[in-house]
């Protein structure tokens, strides 16, 4: 039975006993998925708990970006590297729940967890492992009466195709490290960049302003939008209105295409009964340790959402971080398990697929 077809039938009350797993994995991008890959290796019981419609997490939102940094990956674009790190996340089929907030951790009487979600079901499990990145990500919106109209049209809070900006003159507003990376992307495919930002210096890495400035892209500095000018029939924007925030003078450029970069807001708004320990006030990160533990028994996390000494915030430093969670988990669940896992290559959980992959390659 499908993964999802299954998430159908529980949620429709197929399942009237809810089943407890041995860990569930709070977030769908690469630490979650991979948490999920190594804790099926693990042979652990295992749910996904995503609150987006699709498993992959940030890396989404940059489906044309190029990454490098992966061990063992040629540069790979971002949407073909979250669909291989979703296969590889669902190889042992955990159970998975997109489209789900999670609003409260308790603990029960056997100090397992029971996880309360946005639409009033409970889960339960006797351990948890976060992946939640920054926590839950949405684009920082424009403040503009009317702009949400234009979404899905000529503009845009994330670039999943450099096609539709071919020939164009693009307005990008923003200043920060993802406004100016989008802009020199679109140096040699757009006809024209123009850059708007609030402040007079931009505050991303020097090395990519110099690659603008040496490729005739238009800054505007000290502006902001402060509003939008529809074409005849009001489907897209033809102009954007700008207002110097010093001087308060306005004026009105020409578009064809807008893209607001102006950060994301995060939400990392469950509550837990027993308070995980804040790296510090106020932040969303929480403190721990190497081997992927919180300050909360049974708690483990990896990822961005864990900090500690020698933490490595690279996407090859979230899949040791996995690794090392999941292996806790295990040990912390059956305290006679072996430390790690078995290397893939001998590891017996990978003896029927190793087979069929061979028999596949040798065409019988």
């Amino acid at each position: 039975m499908s993964i999802y077809i299954r998430e159908i039938l529980w949620r429709m009350g197929a399942f009237k006993v809810l089943e407890k797993y041995d860990v569930t994995i709070i977030g769908g991008g690469p630490a979650g998925l991979f948490s999920s890959f190594y804790s099926g290796l693990r042979g652990l019981k295992t749910k996904i708990i995503e609150c987006q419609s699709e498993l992959g997490g940030k890396v989404l939102l940059y489906p044309e970006k190029m990454i490098w940094d992966v061990g063992g990956q040629p540069p790979i674009l971002g949407e073909a590297f979250a669909k291989q790190i979703v296969a590889q996340g669902l190889t042992f089929e955990p159970t998975v729940c997109t489209n789900t907030k999670v609003e409260l951790i308790q603990k029960d009487e056997n100090n397992h967890f029971i996880i309360t979600t946005n639409d009033g079901m409970k889960h339960y499990s006797k351990s948890i492992i976060l992946a939640i990145g920054g926590g839950i990500i949405e684009p920082k919106r424009l403040d503009i009466a009317g702009a949400e109209k234009y979404e899905g049209k000529n503009l845009h809070y994330t670039v999943k195709s450099l096609k539709q900006f071919h020939n164009k003159t693009v307005l990008i507003s923003g200043g920060g490290d993802a406004a100016i990376d989008c802009a020199v992307e679109l140096l040699d495919i757009a006809k024209k960049v123009i850059i708007v930002y609030r402040k007079k210096e931009c505050r991303a890495h020097e090395a990519q302003v110099d690659k603008l400035i040496k490729g005739n892209a238009k800054f505007i500095m000290n502006t902001t939008i402060s509003s939008l000018v529809g074409n005849e029939d009001d489907t897209a924007i033809k102009q954007v209105v700008l207002k110097n925030i010093l001087s308060g003078i306005t004026q009105r450029v020409e578009i064809d295409q807008v893209i607001v970069q102006h950060g994301y807001n995060q939400d990392v708004s469950f509550n837990v009964a027993e308070d995980l320990t804040l790296e510090k006030k106020d932040d969303y990160f929480y403190k721990g340790d190497a081997f992927g533990c919180t300050t909360q028994e049974g708690i483990f996390a990896a990822g961005d959402i864990l900090t500690y000494d020698g933490k490595i915030n690279l996407l090859a430093g979230t899949f040791q971080d996995a690794v090392n969670a999941v292996n806790s988990v295990k040990n912390y669940l059956d305290p006679n398990a072996a430390k790690v896992a078995m290397v893939s290559s001998h590891n017996e959980a990978f003896e029927e697929k190793n087979k069929e992959m061979i028999a596949t390659m040798l065409g019988s």
